[in-house]
């Protein structure tokens, strides 16, 4: 029987916490409480209250759904690693925590490099994946801080302004228009609300976003699992054409593409996204 989701919508699931791995992990259960459950991994700098809360109820309408803070991110304490292998064993000792397995993992950006990362460490934890603006291992423009970004971010810094909406969305009309739409929503919950991510956490995960685009290459080929690989068709922070590296390489993959849509393209096209996960977990 599956629990009706009151007080376990986005808005209303309560900070919990366990420990693993030496720390405490902070996590939100939103949805049924039954059903194999969906594990959001979230973006560089991000807290668990910047998922867009249209996404985590679109997707927990139908299915189970968890997201935490990786180590010393947000609410969870210790230290973030500066390596997205690192990232990918405190990720793995926090669904053990929980007694989860196997599970659907959707990865967003970095959280996109941690996902496959499990599925190279523990293949067996993972049945479908779901991969978000984001790209392989060593692939061209991965892990690079290019000079878009730079400008952007710096531009939000002096304007003292996050620079999500110049990060993740075109600047069309209707660019800007979802950008200052996914601001007010990931802002509609105020009570409960974890700490932001500092930066000493932030200059680690510079250090593993780098790592990560220099390492040797993965052999995707070799991944059994079902993939979504998704993205707006201009991503200036992990190139477009990543995208479509993923869906090249991996043998049992689904690419969806969003039009005039950046990084942020699946919280731009939420709607649409989130039929294209259901329809895909399903």
């Amino acid at each position: 029987m599956i629990e009706t989701q009151s007080g376990r919508t986005a808005l209303a699931a309560p900070t919990r916490r366990i420990q693993a791995a030496g720390t405490h992990f902070a996590y939100r259960d939103h949805g049924p409480t039954s059903g194999i459950p969906v594990v959001f991994l979230h973006h560089f700098t991000a807290v668990i209250d910047d998922w867009d809360p249209r996404v985590i109820d679109g997707i927990a309408a139908d299915r189970r759904v968890i997201t935490f803070d990786n180590r010393g991110i947000g609410g969870s304490g210790g230290r973030t690693p500066a390596t997205v292998e690192a990232m990918a064993d405190d990720a793995i000792a926090f669904l053990r925590a929980l007694d989860l397995g196997p599970v659907d993992l959707m990865g967003f950006s970095l959280g996109g490099f941690v996902a496959q990362a499990i599925i190279e460490r523990e293949p067996a934890l993972v049945r479908r994946l779901v991969l978000t603006g984001t790209g392989p291992a060593g692939g061209a423009g991965v892990g690079e801080f290019n000079r878009r970004m730079a400008s952007d971010t710096l531009r939000g810094a002096l304007t003292l302004r996050d620079p999500k909406p110049l990060l993740f969305f075109t600047r069309t009309p209707n660019g800007k228009a979802a950008a200052d739409a996914y601001m007010a929503r990931i802002s509609e919950r105020t009570d409960d609300r974890v700490r932001r991510t500092t930066i000493r956490n932030v200059a680690a995960q510079i250090t593993a976003i780098h790592r990560w685009g220099a390492r040797e290459p993965m052999d995707l080929t070799v991944v059994e699992h079902p993939v979504l690989v998704a993205n707006g068709e201009d991503d200036r922070m992990v190139p477009t054409r990543s995208s479509f590296d993923l869906a090249h390489d991996l043998p049992n993959a689904t690419l969806r593409i969003y039009p005039d849509a950046g990084h942020g393209g699946v919280f731009q096209h939420h709607d649409r996204f989130v039929a294209d996960v259901l329809a895909f977990l399903r």
